[in-house]
């Protein structure tokens, strides 16, 4: 549903923000749990609504690069009580997962705006069960709970680096991938020691003279990673990150790199040589650790994401260390915001599962104290049009 020009302040019990993997479990759950829809029956004592900032379904799966197969990314797990189609392994993953996205919200009903970008969340005043005013860029909406699914991928991590603004060639995130073809011929420098940097390395080193560096020595695993076992502990590893306050890393930094096709066919092809990081960039290229130049056409910065969480920052949630403390999905600072799709509910599986518990945790909340009343400014009726 297309996001209604506001001039008022709409109203909902609970704002999801973010309509990916994980905002749509939430949605669901909401749903399935009582709570009706802020657009159709604004009335209602509990409602909610999703706000997504992309203009159509599918998340951040449909930015993904092109080359980017069904067959190469990790599995994706089924949203709740709606099996995957049979997917073709070489369809692109950015046209196959938006369409499997846009059929769960047809099938659902979920009520989704979009696109409404959120700007700003506010607390209006100091009650710790108070209301919270999201500020979005097609109005204003007031809410009692948060459910935040906003991911990462519009938070890149674009670090500085000496020399960065003398490089007269060309410098792209990982975000602005789209294809090989696009550097046919070139020099090529990738940054980075992540999933991400390794397949856009075996990707571009087909048609260019490509060099790979990264910070550390790349871990891989001699073993098959098995979800079981590896994926359980690592599970726990950001649980506990993330319960005690500290800034959760990427998932690799969690995992160890694991031997996929793509990684063996770029070691047959003798491309998988890690340099240490370059001391600086020249205009014509990259100054080693070693003190020789390379000369490099373009340098793509496979450098990662970080939680896209810039719009809470108002409500102060971040400790002396930079991080978000939570509870399960629920942020000690305050319990009015939950975090899905964050910390160990990063993968496909986790973000169902923390819109299943953030939703149990709400209707605990609702249950206490205070329960009965209503949103205190009424909710605004929906234009015409846009129910």
């Amino acid at each position: 549903m297309n996001a209604p020009d506001q001039t008022g302040e709409m109203s909902a019990t609970v704002v999801v923000i973010g309509a990916g993997q994980a905002g749509l479990s939430a949605g669901y759950h909401l749903q399935r749990s009582g709570f009706a829809s802020a657009l159709a029956e604004p009335e209602e004592l509990r409602s909610f609504v999703i706000l997504d900032a992309n203009h159509r379904p599918g998340g951040a799966w449909q930015h993904r690069w092109e080359s980017l197969r069904m067959e190469t990314v990790n599995g994706i797990f089924d949203l709740p009580d709606y099996a995957k189609p049979s997917l073709d392994p070489q369809e692109p993953s950015r046209t196959a997962v938006p369409r499997y996205f846009s059929n769960f919200e047809a099938v659902t009903g979920l009520p989704i705006l979009r696109p409404v970008r959120v700007e700003q969340v506010h607390r209006v005043d100091d009650a710790p069960d108070g209301d919270l005013l999201v500020t979005t860029d097609r109005g204003l909406w007031q809410t009692r709970a948060i459910l935040n699914a906003t991911g990462t991928w519009n938070n890149p991590v674009q670090p500085e680096y000496p020399g960065r603004e003398r490089f007269l060639g060309r410098q792209l995130h990982t975000r602005h991938y789209s294809s090989l073809e696009e550097f046919t011929g070139q020099r090529v420098a990738v940054v980075g020691g992540g999933i991400s940097a390794l397949q856009q390395l075996e990707e571009i080193s087909r048609v260019a003279t490509v060099h790979w560096y990264t910070r550390r020595e790349p871990v891989f695993h001699s073993e098959e990673f098995r979800p079981e076992i590896e994926g359980r502990r690592t599970i726990e590893k950001v649980t506990a990150d993330a319960e005690s306050g500290k800034p959760t890393g990427s998932i690799v930094s969690y995992t160890g790199l694991i031997r996929t096709p793509y990684v063996r066919a770029a070691e047959e092809r003798g491309v998988l040589q890690r340099r240490p990081m370059f001391i600086t960039l020249e205009p014509y290229g990259v100054r080693e650790s070693d003190g020789s130049f390379t000369s490099v056409d373009t340098i793509v910065w496979a450098t990662g994401f970080r939680p896209d969480l810039k719009h809470l920052e108002p409500l102060g949630l971040r400790n002396e260390r930079g991080g978000i403390q939570v509870r399960g999905t629920e942020v000690v600072a305050d319990p009015r915001i939950h975090l899905i799709g964050f910390g160990p509910s990063q993968s496909t599986v986790g973000a169902n599962r923390a819109g299943r518990e953030a939703t149990k945790s709400l209707l605990a909340m609702f249950s206490g104290a205070g329960s009965a009343r209503r949103d205190q400014r009424p909710a605004q009726p929906v234009p015409p049009g846009h129910r």
